[in-house]
């Protein structure tokens, strides 16, 4: 059976307006509880463990890990799977070490804890353009694969697709905050997780319920390549380099970060990643299912005419195991998994610029809550409209692939000066400085210098670094940048370390 993807189907066109209007209807009901920049980053502070849980699951659950990883379990077979290990071991690390403190001593942002522990305004500046190179890529990500889902859908030019998609985030985020992206993000991981695991039955009922049959069909169908690793990573520095990139960036995400501000204690923030990766864990195990099961049923020939990133691999698989209509069901899922994204990225950003850098910085506290809630509005309109940029920009490229490249410039940029102000008392500012300029502009230089820039996209025949991920350079770069310079330069007049301890261990649950 020959996949209809491509053509205008009228029942994905009806589930995906569907979709839009319960999320504008979301949006316009939380807008009128929308009265304070507390209620427009941070819910009010009242989302309980479960709904956060949730929600997260929803943030995380991104079109990568739906669409990209499916897609490149599909093309390369098991190396496709160190996309969701990588994503999912991050998690214990963001339970032990990062949630507590970021619900007791931030406001917003995971900058205010940097700021808190070292407060000269140029940390605050340093970890915010870190924090919004990292938004920038992740957004990237959302949109090219939001544009690839719209073309097929409708049959729409790809560019067009882009800005749709950017006009209808940008509505959702103006009129309800965080608010509305908290409930969209719960309907969304509710729809991704049921339609996930009826495509994943579905798949699994061809082969008598028997995964082992499944993977022996897919090497029947290709190779058995794809059960062995090397089909993606064929050097295993790269590979160990790609999942700690995944794993530390999981920690430095803002986006994911931003959520612990909404519930009203540090004891619901911890329970609520426990619900999370529960959550996210039984997904990536469907992933597997999804990317074998289109290997098998679909053939890799087909999944890469219609797109050479394999990123339509499960709708794909979708229609050829449950008709039309279950696969315009899958591909409105897909968008909502999108839509739930880029709005948590967008106000994540939003909050950046407004909050840690127009309040805190420019106007150095004393914007009244007003003008945080215009500026905040502005400066999502402007994150949009170089979304829909970046996405044009990049179009064709596989978005888990380039999701690794999300993660590594979080994992550099952010996670060691996040764990060293929580967790060092030795940090000082220039150490803080260090690290986070090392990370961003270190993991901006290698990507740039990297066959993921110099091969796929520019179609050189080398590059100049060898790695496709440069976590594992970077990553201890960044470490050590901070420690060395806090060594070298110390500067005990600005170290409020007792101060931040005493909050996070005294601070009622």
């Amino acid at each position: 059976m020959a996949t209809t993807i491509g053509e205008p189907n009228a029942i994905a066109i009806s589930f995906f307006l569907a979709f839009i209007g319960l999320a504008l209807a979301i949006a316009i009901w939380a807008a009128r509880k929308t009265r304070s920049t507390e209620h427009f980053y941070a819910a009010g502070r009242a989302v309980t463990a479960r709904q956060n849980g949730l929600a997260l699951a929803g943030d995380f659950m991104s079109a990568a890990a739906f669409l990209g990883n499916s897609g490149l379990i599909a093309l390369y077979g098991y190396d496709g799977y160190i996309y969701c290990v990588g994503g999912i071991a991050g998690w214990p690390i963001v339970m032990v070490l990062i949630a507590e403190a970021l619900r007791k001593i931030g406001r917003y942002t995971f900058v205010d804890v940097v700021a808190f522990r070292l407060p000269h305004p140029s940390v605050r500046i340093t970890a915010a353009l870190g924090s919004l190179m990292v938004i920038l890529f992740y957004l990237t990500v959302q949109m090219v694969g939001a544009g690839n889902l719209i073309r097929y859908l409708f049959g729409l030019p790809y560019e067009f697709a882009i800005f749709v998609v950017g006009l209808i985030l940008l509505a959702a985020v103006l009129l309800g905050g965080m608010i509305a992206t908290t409930w969209v993000q719960i309907v969304k991981a509710v729809l991704l997780l049921s339609g996930a695991s009826v495509l994943g039955v579905l798949a699994l009922a061809r082969f008598g319920f028997s995964p082992a049959t499944l993977f022996d069909a897919a090497a029947a169908r290709s190779s058995t390549a794809v059960l062995a690793p090397g089909g993606l990573l064929s050097d295993p520095i790269d590979a160990i380099s790609l999942g700690l990139g995944l794993m530390l960036g999981t920690a430095g995400l803002p986006h994911v970060l931003m959520r612990f501000y909404t519930v009203p204690d540090a004891k619901t923030a911890r329970t609520s990643v426990a619900y999370a990766t529960g959550l996210i864990g039984f997904f990536y195990l469907l992933t597997f299912v999804l990317g074998y099961g289109a290997s098998a049923i679909v053939g890799r020939e087909q999944i890469v005419a219609v797109d050479p990133g394999g990123n339509m691999a499960a709708p794909m698989l979708a229609e050829l195991v449950g008709g039309r209509a279950f696969m315009g069901f899958i591909a409105a899922v897909a968008f909502s998994t999108i839509l739930a994204v880029v709005a948590g990225l967008t106000l994540a950003g939003a909050a950046t610029l407004s909050h840690d850098l127009w309040v805190n910085v420019i106007r150095k506290g004393r914007a009244v809550e007003h003008e945080q809630l215009i500026v905040g509005r502005i400066a999502a309109v402007s994150i949009s409209l170089l979304a829909i940029l970046l996405g044009i920009v990049f179009k064709g490229q596989n978005i888990s692939y380039m999701v690794g490249l999300a993660f590594a410039a979080a994992a550099s940029a952010n996670f060691p000066t996040l764990v060293l102000a929580i967790y060092w008392d030795k940090l000082t500012t220039a150490g803080a400085h260090a690290s986070m300029l090392v990370g961003t502009v270190g993991t901006l230089i290698l990507i740039v210098l990297s066959p993921a820039i110099q091969i796929d996209i520019l179609k050189h025949a080398t590059a100049p670094f060898p790695l496709r991920n440069p976590a594992l350079v970077t990553v201890p770069l960044a470490f050590l940048a901070a420690v060395a310079v806090s060594l070298l330069w110390p500067d005990s007049q600005e170290d409020r370390f007792a101060d931040l301890q005493q909050r996070l261990h005294v601070a009622a649950e």
